[in-house]
């Protein structure tokens, strides 16, 4: 048996530690003299101590630890592992969103995006033969993961993979959350529809707002500004719904993030001029 400070010693962890964990019931002494009241440590009790710090360090609270080391199920563990890491990630990945967002501001600040060009054309985009994966997804991050799924389905079927893959966001408004999102790759014959991943024809869009943003992904928000202010100035359209949205250059095809290529896709109706009111003189 060892003394609080010699445990301290052999575990690298401080005395401090060692009574809070004692404190809340994650690491109790093996037992207390009854003497001289000093808390005495096994060596068992060192595996233990590794795993909370562990834990500890992976981000579990002192709830989710306790949990963890008094369950002797291991698919238990390693679920609470993976629930842990997913976490983690979302975490990472809103850290990174606020890191862009910071970047962006000092941008705006000095005037360097909003010097960049975009050039807003209208066209009209045909009906495409596609193979479509829809789904309502937690936020914009999820795209990803999802495009993995639709390429994955692609690779099994035997499908040629076109690079003339397209989003369509179906969401009349932005949303931070429950996100409907449709990938959709052209296809140049139909296939059996299973599951989430139908054959269909998109829909023939006649006015189209189309601009290319160059480089990195934050610039496509310097994009959608140009295009509000070109919809000011062109009063007589109106935004339309389900905009679309092709990464002809992305991380899957090109390394350098300045070369990355998007292309924004807003459909657009026509405004019916009001007519003028008419008064009768008495």
């Amino acid at each position: 048996m060892f003394k609080i400070g010699e445990f301290s010693k052999l575990t690298q962890v401080t005395i401090r530690m060692l009574r809070y964990y004692d404190e809340v019931g994650l690491l109790k002494p093996a037992q207390i003299d009854s003497w001289t009241g000093y808390r005495m440590y096994s060596v068992e009790q060192i595996p233990i101590l590794n795993k909370i710090i562990y834990l500890r360090d992976s981000g579990f609270s002192v709830a989710e630890i306790a949990i963890v080391i008094n369950s002797e199920d291991n698919n238990f563990i390693m679920e609470q592992l993976d629930n842990k890491f997913l976490e983690i990630k979302k975490i990472i990945q809103s850290e990174q969103e606020k890191l862009r967002k910071i970047t962006l501001a000092k941008s705006e600040i000095l005037h360097k995006k909003s010097d960049m060009h975009y050039n807003v054309t209208i066209k009209s985009v045909p009906s495409y033969q596609v193979l479509s994966l829809r789904k309502i997804i937690p936020d914009y991050f999820a795209e990803g993961e999802l495009w993995k799924e639709l390429f994955a389905f692609a690779e099994q079927q035997q499908i040629s993979v076109s690079s003339d893959t397209f989003t369509i966001y179906h969401d009349a408004e932005y949303k931070e959350k429950n996100v409907d999102v449709e990938l959709c790759m052209p296809v140049k014959k139909v296939g059996k529809s299973i599951g989430d991943f139908s054959y269909r024809n998109t829909e023939l869009v006649s006015i189209m707002a189309c601009t290319m943003v160059y480089g990195e992904f934050s610039n496509i928000a310097g994009a959608y500004l140009a295009f509000a202010r070109w919809l000011q100035k062109n009063s007589f359209y109106k935004m339309g719904e389900q905009s679309r949205q092709i990464v002809h250059r992305g991380p899957w095809n090109e390394k350098d993030p300045q070369k990355y290529l998007v292309e924004i896709q807003i459909p657009l109706e026509k405004v019916q001029p009001c007519p003028s009111m008419k008064t009768t003189e008495g």
